[in-house]
């Protein structure tokens, strides 16, 4: 008969050493997975945020990172099962495991193999493309917005910009209704706001025959000039689309010139 030996303080305490381990080892691959997965929704984000970011599907690293969550969960549960059998084999007085750990070598092999698919992946999808950045740019410096608004670039800042427009209203002898600080009256109620400035400006000579064919171009008049800052310190110049007032209202053609002077106006403020 086999001698079995009796299993002291410290054979316990290696086991449970041991169970800790493989625990640390499960939680370490649910939190990877949950990362992995999580890359997948960041390449959308980054698709969404800019239309002409050409990034291919990131589905993958969902399934990816999924993997590794339920590995982890399977190391953990496989661990308690094999460490409720070490404790009873200890307490008989002795113990079957001496040979390598399976349940490590089957993990290894399963971690490698899903290595080289993540790197087979990562290599397929590469960086995000920003080739189409540029042409998106200026596309909205100078098309419809989609909402019957049109913007331009200014060349100077938000305050110079400002000033030239209104040296150039009055060379013109247009009115200036209104001009209305928006990020001025953001500060003062404790908020931080880019420099915003709205121009409200007009002729009632020319404005007066557009409300009498179509009264309700007057919820769109006086016309108005937004000039902004953006987040990287471009300054934009901002205003509604003749084209789209017109398809708007129902205005007849000949009388478009009347709230077409806007154009001629922003792109003169904006040199």
């Amino acid at each position: 008969m086999t001698d079995r030996l009796n299993s002291g303080p410290a054979d316990y305490l290696a086991a449970e050493r041991t169970f800790l381990a493989w625990i640390r080892t499960g939680l370490a691959l649910m939190g990877f997975g949950f990362v992995v997965a999580r890359f997948g929704l960041f390449f959308r984000a980054m698709q969404t945020g800019s239309s002409n970011l050409q990034v291919r599907s990131s589905g993958l690293s969902f399934w990816f990172g999924a993997t590794l969550i339920v590995l982890g969960i399977t190391v953990n549960l496989v661990s308690a099962r094999r460490h409720i059998r070490l404790v009873r084999e200890l307490n008989r007085g002795g113990t079957e495991y001496s040979r390598p750990s399976s349940i490590g070598i089957a993990l290894a092999i399963a971690l490698a193999a899903l290595g080289i698919g993540i790197t087979i992946y990562l290599v397929s999808v590469g960086e995000p493309r920003q080739d189409g950045l540029p042409k998106r740019q200026e596309n909205l410096m100078n098309t419809d917005s989609g909402a019957g608004i049109l913007t331009i670039p200014s060349h100077q800042s938000v305050d110079g910009t400002v000033e030239k427009l209104e040296k150039i209203l009055q060379a013109k002898g247009i009115k200036l209704f209104a001009l209305i600080d928006h990020s001025g009256e953001a500060e003062k109620a404790g908020m931080q706001m880019r420099p915003t400035k709205l121009l409200i400006l007009g002729n009632p000579k020319a404005g007066t025959p557009l409300m009498i064919a179509s009264p309700s171009i007057a919820i769109d008049l006086p016309i108005k000039i937004l000039i902004w800052e953006d987040g990287e310190g471009k300054v934009w110049i901002s205003y509604n689309d003749p084209s789209y007032l017109q398809a708007r209202h129902g205005l007849p053609a000949e009388l478009v010139p009347n709230i077409a002077v806007v154009k001629a106006l922003a792109e003169k403020a904006g040199e």
